[in-house]
């Protein structure tokens, strides 16, 4: 079944260019450390103990979407502001309160100094950003006199003790000193394409085993941790499901062996960076697989090669055919068929297997709008033994394969290009507390940088970009097709729900309540064949999940012509191109498709099956938000 027209030939909007963000500086006094770094703004010296805690566990390069989990803590920036290199000890020791005062007024001499040439050198500070004055740090100084003697005593030590240590290592040479050395250059951006990745298919065809073999393969997971899980899943008597252990987290799923929320990880290749989104394949969670694949730019669908379970999975009622059919509805137009289990003692690697099933699914992947020509290709793997996937097939176990691996393949996949300049737009998924208001999503169009401006719809609230993080590291800047954790100013974790939209304060997303969409209906229910204005379903837009109602039908669409007809249209029936009106019950954030294809696709859901995917072509302007 095709789809009503190629929605994938839009164009986007013309776009406004992204914010610059500003270096930020911190200060931290620590009595045991060797040097102390200085922030312009604080108000006195603070005086802190080391920390000798372990921050946890949790896998590297891991995050499941759901869980509010606190991001891993990251290496902070250097500071504009150097520390300052400490004199060599002097000849005779003074009593401990000059020695304090002396060296704090030197220390703060020296910053004073540093600041100055680094600004000079770099040319980061303009004359519009604030910068300490003399008698800023001065006045600082003054403040820092109100320690106590202890204190003092404790920093006179800890300076002394510095210096020694310095001398030692000798480093207290003028031409190696930090203070003399140029600002470090400004963060490098990583030039390699990013893409998300979404495993789909029947349930146990292998989805999260083979994304824990990636994992694994690609050096985000150590040996160590591979070995504890496959104790645990022995002491369950499940020894096959240790891979998929790294994917799913939680006790239900790896009790079950059945994933329920998107499971989200990273990996890297030496061309290309990813997200893995591992989706349930239980037709209970096919809700929690949209949200998935509405993020991915490619998806993998992966088949059971095992006799009977791609026949299960392929029949009527699959998990195979509706995912991949939500799939090319939700925007992933590159699709790898991996068929997965050919290790199987049931398959052996037989080639006729193969063959059956790539000639059974072209078809019906043709007819869900895939050009299979160009975005569809097959490919055999082993998830378990992860045999085909990182590095090309071993000829003993499979001499009839030449082709890539998986690891190939995805390198290969051709992405549109992405305009970094056109109006923010990132669909939110989740959200949590840790230190201030953190939001997860995948920005959709334009770019981020620390310190922008932003607005939450359709609550209107006003933001700032304090923290941004990709993958597990802090970055200053991050441009379209980037799965991210932003931390934000102004607005409270409870104000915020899955479904809103962090976009431009001069171009904000439209918030509507109504809408019009051409629908392509799917197969409508056996006792509600009948589809007409008071329909009932659950709509799914990016990551919006909302009731809505068909309130009107507009006109009914010929397939063939694509022209509209000219009888007026009071039902439709399965099969059938229409034109419609749709209310929704709470307000949500759309975009016409032709403006952003992402933000603009739908599916409609009943009593949990997909009846029609859609798309929106126009918004009302009367309910459409604008900037106040």
């Amino acid at each position: 079944m095709a789809e009503p027209d190629s929605w994938e030939d839009m164009e986007s909007a013309p776009q406004a260019a992204p914010l610059s963000a500003k270096p930020a500086s911190k200060f931290t006094f620590n009595p045991n450390a060797p040097s102390f770094s200085f922030n312009p703004s604080a108000a006195a010296f603070t005086p802190t103990t080391p920390s000798f805690g372990s921050s946890g566990g949790g896998l590297p390069g891991f995050a499941a979407q759901n869980v509010d989990a606190v991001p891993p803590p990251v290496a902070k920036e250097p500071s504009p502001v150097k520390a300052a290199v400490p004199e060599p000890p002097a000849p005779a020791p003074s009593p401990p309160e000059a020695v304090a005062e002396d060296a704090t007024a030197d220390k703060l001499a020296e910053l004073d100094l540093g600041a100055d040439k680094d600004a000079a050198d770099s040319g980061v500070v303009s004359e519009t950003e604030h910068v300490e004055s003399a008698s800023d740090i001065q006045g600082e100084s003054e403040k820092a006199g109100d320690l106590s003697s202890a204190e003092e005593h404790v920093a006179a030590d800890a300076d002394q003790s510095a210096d020694s240590a310095n001398s030692d290592r000798g480093d207290h040479s003028s031409e190696d000193s930090p203070e003399k050395q140029p600002p470090p250059p400004p963060e490098e951006i990583d030039t390699r394409p990013h893409m998300n990745v979404v495993f789909i298919g029947h349930v146990d065809a292998g989805k999260s085993t083979i994304g824990g073999q990636i994992l694994y393969l690609s050096d985000m997971v150590d040996e160590r941790t591979i070995q504890k899980y496959e104790r645990e899943a022995k002491e369950k008597n499940r020894e096959s499901w240790y891979m998929a252990y790294i994917m799913d987290t939680n006790e239900e799923e790896r009790a079950k062996g059945k994933t329920v929320e998107v499971g989200r990880a990273h990996f890297e290749t030496t061309k290309s960076r990813f997200t893995i989104l591992d989706a349930p394949g239980h037709k209970n969670y096919v809700p929690n697989m949209i949200s998935g694949a509405s993020q991915a730019d490619v998806g993998v669908l992966v088949i059971s090669a095992r006799k009977g379970e791609f026949e299960t999975g392929f029949e009527r009622g699959g998990q195979t055919r509706e995912h991949a059919q939500l799939a090319k509805t939700l925007g992933v137009s590159k699709l790898l068929v991996a068929v997965n289990k050919m290790d199987d003692a049931s398959v052996g690697w037989a080639k006729e297997r193969f063959d059956e099933i790539e000639k059974k699914m072209l078809p019906f992947l043709k007819g869900c709008g895939y050009n299979v020509k160009k975005d569809v290709h097959f490919l055999p793997i082993s998830g378990l033994l992860g045999l085909n996937m990182k590095d090309r097939m071993d000829k003993k176990f499979c001499s009839w394969w030449d082709g890539p691996s998986l690891f190939e393949a995805l390198d290969a996949v051709e992405l549109p290009p992405r305009d970094p300049n056109g109006p923010f737009r990132m669909p939110l998924i989740d959200k949590f507390k840790d230190m201030g208001t953190v939001v997860m999503g995948k920005i959709e169009s334009g770019s981020v940088r620390r310190g922008d401006s932003l607005i939450v719809m359709p609550n209107k609230a006003h933001v700032k970009v304090v923290t941004v993080y990709r993958d597990n590291d802090e970055v200053s800047y991050a441009k379209p097709g980037e799965n991210l954790r932003i931390r934000l100013s102004g607005v409270e974790e409870e104000d915020i729900s899955s479904g809103f939209v962090l976009s431009s304060v001069a171009r904000p997303i439209p918030v509507v309540l109504e809408f019009d969409a051409q629908l392509q209906i799917l197969e409508l229910l056996d006792h509600k064949a009948i589809f007409t204005a008071g329909y009932k379903a659950v709509l799914h837009i990016h990551s919006v999940v909302e009731e809505c109602e068909i309130i009107e039908l507009l006109q009914e669409i010929d397939p063939k012509t694509k022209k509209p007809k000219k009888k007026k249209v009071l039902f439709v029936k399965s099969g059938a191109v229409v034109v419609v009106k749709i209310q929704v019950f709470e307000a949500i954030c759309v975009e016409k498709f032709e403006d952003f294809p992402q933000l603009g696709r739908f599916t409609l859901r009943d009593e949990g099956k997909t009846v029609a995917i859609g798309k929106v072509v126009k918004l009302p302007t009367a309910t459409t938000v604008s900037h106040e």
